[in-house]
């Protein structure tokens, strides 16, 4: 599983022109799913997202967590975060879960950031989408969890 992770100050999806979610300050979520993620890996990445401590104290120091600040979870699903550039111009996306497998891990990973307490939004699942954010810092982070979890 990858995860780009962004400090939001807001952030929302539209498909069509229509708004499907949005959110104030918080995280906006990109995230890929690959063959083998199962529920500890999603429990884990969860965790992970919950409790990194990225957003700024009173003395400019990354210190809070997510909670701390009341900030909220945009989430989209990207399995381009699964592509493979390494050989020649195209990408593949053999590494990338299939689209009805992925739909169910999506929903899972969302309820697993619920139950940990955040207040989570979805994207539009394998809608086209126009993703809109303001950046804060900016600060981004790749999370994966065959390198976080080894």
């Amino acid at each position: 599983m990858r995860i780009v992770l962004q400090l939001v100050k807001r952030a929302s999806v539209k498909v069509k022109d229509r708004l499907i979610s949005e959110i104030g300050k918080g995280y906006l979520l990109l995230c890929g799913f690959e063959e083998g993620d199962d529920e500890k890996t999603l429990s884990q990445m969860a965790h992970k997202v919950v409790n990194l401590r990225i957003f700024p104290d009173e003395n400019g120091k990354t210190n809070l967590s997510l909670a701390q600040v009341g900030g909220s979870i945009l989430a989209v699903s990207q399995f381009t975060l699964l592509a493979d550039c390494s050989h020649g111009n195209r990408p593949s996306f053999i590494k990338a879960m299939g689209r009805t497998e992925a739909e169910g891990v999506y929903e899972a990973f969302l309820e697993q950031l619920r139950m940990l307490g955040a207040e989570v939004k979805p994207g539009s699942y394998g809608d086209d989408m126009a993703v809109s954010l303001i950046n804060d810092g900016p600060f981004t982070l790749y999370l994966d969890s065959k390198e976080l979890f080894r």
